[in-house]
């Protein structure tokens, strides 16, 4: 009997891209296949099934994909956070530090309501600079982030630590050790 496919099994790993020395955790091809992108999609809202949740926040860009999908899972409404100078309407912004040099986040100033209950969605936690801006955007609305789901974790990068130390319940799939 052949053993069956977890979600690791569909992602491949790129060497040297972007540059040379990286191993590039590549999610498309997880993504591209039905049965591996259905069961993404089923296991990382599955510590959430019942649970209140009113919105599901997605990180830019393979965000957009997975929290779309998860959403509508859930049958709740979809943010996406967005990289600076993408929304069209009023927003707030939050900086913060990439390996060399500092980026920016945006999100809609109207698309949370204080009290409502967050889950924020990306592919891959690495240093959680990008989530814990998002997770700062979220708050600053007077929303409360209710978990944290990514397919991939690069552990040696530190990321799940950070955003637990912020007090988040971090959900993930699988995990490459290494960079």
């Amino acid at each position: 009997m052949t053993p069956r496919k977890t979600v690791k099994d569909y992602i491949r790993t790129i060497v040297d891209f972007p540059h040379e020395g990286i191993l590039f955790r590549d999610v498309t091809t997880l993504f591209a296949d039905p049965r591996g992108f259905r069961m993404c999609v089923d296991q990382l809202l599955a510590p959430y099934a019942g649970q209140r949740i009113d919105k599901v926040v997605g990180l830019e860009a393979r965000g957009f994909i997975l929290g779309g999908a998860v959403a509508h899972q859930l049958s709740t409404g979809f943010v996406p956070i967005r990289k600076k100078g993408k929304l069209p309407g009023r927003t707030i912004a939050q900086d913060y530090k990439l390996e060399y040099g500092e980026a920016v986040v945006e999100v809609h100033d109207d698309a949370m309501l204080p009290g409502e209950k967050v889950l924020l969605v990306d592919d891959l936690l690495a240093t959680g600079g990008t989530a814990e801006a998002g997770i700062k955007l979220i708050e600053r609305l007077g929303a409360e982030v209710v978990g944290c789901a990514f397919v991939v974790d690069l552990p040696d990068l530190g990321g799940r630590g950070r955003l637990e130390a912020m007090g988040m319940d971090v959900h993930t799939l699988c995990a490459f050790e290494g960079l």
